[in-house]
């Protein structure tokens, strides 16, 4: 009896070990972890493997590759569902006394979504198996391309390429450019640039249709001469990209199609601006605001503009890349731009400190991408007073030329768009603290992360060939500056009763090292310092408009009651005659 009871039992377990056997081979047909049924699919297979613990043994190996099956899919659920918190108040954080009424208002209304339904994404572009190959490749078949077409390049005046050499700076002069250039700095800036990173000749770009295309561009920035939203400021933003691109080493993260992609995006983000807001154009009840249904008008109106002129195959930069590659650029381009949208700003960081807080080193490229032109396009406080004064007295201007537009079409004024009652000083100390330091913190944080990405794609290139770390090297040499430029980080600032403290190793070679060129170090931040310098001399001004605005209501008061006086004295006279 007891014998065969055993041998009953013997014959259970390895029915079940064989059908464990049989589940060990199902594995490799599970769904993928970003897949509809994946959930599901993990925690069925989670019970069958406690089912299977409770009467048996279960292989080790199918423990193992279960367990990392359902781990894969929970890290990609708690993504999925972090990126889906954007109805949260991020200004609740924010004190009532903190700031003026008006200046909260304004970051509630510029810097926050209401009821705006959440736009789907696309699924992630696949990943090179193999970077080293990828790099490889893309090493040999930009050798071709230079061999067979090396076309001519846009002939840049001595007088602009002087001051163009300064391009690696973190607070570049745009506007002493501007000035020399006689207004053309866009076209400038830009061609310099694709110059610089070898695009021209990599996506063999005609010089005639490049030229063609950024005068068009050019013109679109001027066509409702705007003091802020004009080619200056996509010129600064331009720059400021190229900085992380290079300085911070974003280029060694990138293929060549998201580098012209990122510059192409930068150059583009402001296209046709109509120097009012996204708020304005919904209130207002606009053509733009009907067509884009109140949603992200103004960046939509940027893509659609920018993307029709390269119907003309006058200007079509874009000729010459392949549908794959066209693609691609377009995708990216897209996510860039949209990401510029101010009410959609909470939920970019909350996407990419999710992105950081994960210890995994695979970062959404077009996620990442979009922060930093959207932290390059608010970056004028995080530059050196010299520059960020005159930026802010633009961008006043143009919100009080708003303000006087909603006046005469008997709207409420915008917040900050009343010139007679606008507290600058305040409003700029509250744009610093609540919006670009947290932003330029995160952005950090995020180029640390792709550092440490860079670092551990480089890493196994360091035994191999002699060839293969020559070609490493010219892959990495694509970033630099063709110039002789000076990396000083900091100069002295204008602003009154402040001034840096320069560096003294500033203006070595040696400085460029520490910048973050894939060697996994963090990188520098040169905003920080302007940041600092900048809010305290608002502090400074807000202190004297508040002690000015004391005494004129004192003024004003004392008037009044010598009026109450004056007429209480005529009415007792009267009353006597």
């Amino acid at each position: 009896m007891h014998s065969s009871e055993g041998a009953l039992t013997r014959g259970v377990a390895h029915d079940k070990n064989r059908v464990m056997d049989r589940s060990d081979t199902k594995l490799e047909t599970l769904p993928g972890v970003d897949a509809t049924g994946a959930c599901d699919k993990a925690a069925s297979r989670l019970r069958e493997i406690l089912h299977h613990l409770q009467h048996g043994e279960v292989p080790i190996n199918v423990i193992q590759k279960s367990l990392q099956y359902a781990a894969s899919v929970l890290e990609t659920a708690t993504t999925s569902e972090s990126k889906q918190l954007v109805d949260e108040d991020d200004l609740s954080e924010v004190q009532p006394d903190a700031v003026p009424d008006e200046v909260r208002d304004w970051l509630a209304t510029t810097f926050t979504r209401h009821a705006t339904a959440q736009r789907r994404r696309g699924d992630d572009k696949p990943r090179f198996r193999s970077v080293a190959n990828a790099i490889r490749a893309g090493i040999m078949v930009d050798k071709i391309y230079r061999r067979i077409c090396t076309p001519a390049v846009m002939q840049i005046p001595n007088n602009i390429t002087k001051h163009l050499k300064n391009m690696d700076n973190w607070s570049f002069d745009v506007f002493s450019v501007n000035q020399v250039s006689s207004g053309q700095i866009l076209r400038y800036v830009t061609t310099d640039l694709l110059n610089r990173y070898g695009l021209i000749s990599k996506f063999k770009i005609p010089v005639t249709v490049l030229e063609n295309f950024l005068i068009h561009v050019e013109s679109g920035y001027g066509k409702y001469k705007n003091p802020y939203h004009n080619n200056i400021h996509a010129a600064d933003v331009t720059q400021t990209v190229h900085y992380m691109l290079c300085q911070a080493g974003l280029a060694n993260w990138l293929t060549d199609v998201e580098v012209f992609a990122t510059l192409f995006a930068a150059v583009i983000h402001d296209y046709e601006h109509t120097g009012t807001t996204n708020n304005f154009h919904v209130m207002s009840g606009s053509e733009m605001a009907l067509l884009y249904n109140d949603r992200a008008v103004l960046e939509n109106h940027h893509l659609s503009a920018a993307f029709r002129l390269l119907k003309d195959e006058n200007l079509n930069v874009l000729q010459n890349l392949s549908k794959e590659e066209y693609r691609d650029f377009r995708g990216l381009v897209v996510e860039m731009v949209l990401g510029t949208d101010m009410s959609s700003h909470f939920h970019h960081l909350k996407t990419i400190k999710t992105l950081i807080t994960h210890k995994e080193l695979n970062i959404d490229k077009a996620k990442s991408m979009a922060l930093v032109l959207h932290c390059c396009d608010i970056s004028h406080p995080s530059k050196e007073w010299r520059l960020h004064f005159p930026w802010t007295k633009l961008l006043m201007e143009e919100f009080f030329q708003q303000g006087d537009k909603e006046r005469e079409l008997g709207l409420p004024f915008s917040p900050l768009c009343d010139r007679n009652t606008t507290l600058v000083a305040e409003s700029q100390i509250g744009f610093i603290n609540f919006i670009v330091s947290p932003s330029m913190e995160i952005l950090g944080d995020l180029l640390d992360k792709i550092q440490l990405t860079i670092a551990q794609i480089n890493r196994p290139a360091e035994g191999s060939s002699s060839e293969e770390n020559g070609d490493k090297t010219e892959c990495n040499s694509r970033i630099k500056s063709t110039k002789d430029v000076n990396y000083a980080s900091l100069d002295t600032a204008n602003g009154p009763g402040f001034e840096y403290k320069a560096n003294p190793s500033s203006n070595s070679a040696s400085s460029s090292a520490t910048l973050g060129l894939g060697n996994g170090k963090k990188i520098q931040r040169p905003w920080v310092l302007c940041l600092e310098h900048n809010k305290a001399f608002w502090q400074e001004r807000a202190k004297k408009d508040a002690e000015i605005k004391a005494l004129e209501d004192g003024q004003r008061s004392s008037s009044k009651e010598h009026q109450d006086e004056t007429s209480h004295f005529s009415f007792s006279s009267s009353e006597k005659q």
